[in-house]
């Protein structure tokens, strides 16, 4: 079977997504950031449950902001795996709050997990993916990376980027038979959403006045919606990914949305043959869709 690895598997997505991969018969790498620090409990608990049910996961450490611990990982499963052909770029945190007062630094390091880790890993890793018979890149985005949603903007700029990256790659890896998926996730209860800090410019920040508060009520929002009866189960990506992974090589679509969309899916339906255009006729790069 296909071996798998999974960025951000602490928790969330990730987490599921490695559990149910593994339950369908993949061989699974489930990383993570500080797995002998504060992720070590899931770490354990994820050998336990492989342990218990008989399925193939190994959990290793990642921080997709370091190019030491990514190459330290790249060099792992060159020794102990048998290549790899899907890579899931899941990991990711999310600043909420006032996008003027959160400062340059702050905004680099929510690009550097949610952007540059991607790029990082897909650079590491793709010399295993072009091995495999049916390499795969599927990256895990967002609708803020389609849509924009006010007090979302550092979020959202790093999502869209995401996606422009995820695209280019789809055409120019095609002729050498990697595909390239995004996964747009709607609102789940994933802990995502508390995931980033707080805006460091308090100066800015107080010169919103009452303004400045609207993305606590935003995130409290949401924080009610996902404890009422309602709220979406986030099983729901980790089987849209399991479909995504079993679709015969070419067909795979290049972007899907999950859960409530909010109208993206029609979005990406629009978007698609203006896109489709550009490369087909006006680049006359056809051989690239």
């Amino acid at each position: 079977m296909k071996t798998i690895l999974i960025t951000g598997s602490s928790n969330g997505f990730g987490y599921l997504t490695a559990l149910t991969l593994a339950r369908k018969g993949y061989n699974v790498w489930a990383t993570m950031r500080d797995s002998n620090g504060k992720n070590k409990s899931k770490k354990e608990e994820l050998e336990a449950i492989a342990i218990e049910e008989n399925i193939a996961i190994t959990v290793a450490e990642l921080d997709v902001t370091s190019d030491t611990s990514t190459n330290t990982l790249l060099d792992r499963i060159r020794k102990e795996a048998n290549g790899l052909d899907v890579l899931i770029n899941n990991a990711g945190v999310m600043y909420v709050g006032i996008t003027e007062a959160y400062s340059l630094e702050q905004v680099k390091e929510q690009f550097d997990t949610n952007f540059f880790g991607i790029v990082r890993t897909s650079k590491a890793f793709l010399p295993l993916l072009k091995k495999s018979s049916d390499g795969l890149i599927l990256n895990i985005s967002s609708l803020a990376g389609r849509l924009v949603f006010p007090y979302f903007g550092i979020y959202c700029a790093s999502k869209f980027a995401l996606e422009a990256y995820s695209e280019a790659l789809k055409y120019e890896l095609k002729p050498l038979g990697i595909d390239v998926s995004v996964i747009e996730p709607g609102p789940y209860p994933s802990g995502l959403l508390h995931s980033g800090p707080k805006e460091d410019d308090t100066d800015i920040l107080n010169s919103y006045g009452e303004m400045s508060s609207v993305p606590a009520t935003m995130i409290q929002n949401f924080g009610d919606f996902y404890k009422s009866d309602a709220s979406p189960d986030p099983q729901e990506i980790p089987d849209a990914i399991l479909n995504l992974i079993e679709i015969e090589r070419g067909n795979r679509p290049l972007r899907q949305a999950v859960g409530i969309d909010y109208n993206t899916n029609d979005l990406n339906h629009k978007i698609a043959p203006i896109q489709e255009s550009l490369i087909k006729d006006s680049l006359q790069m056809a051989h690239l869709i």
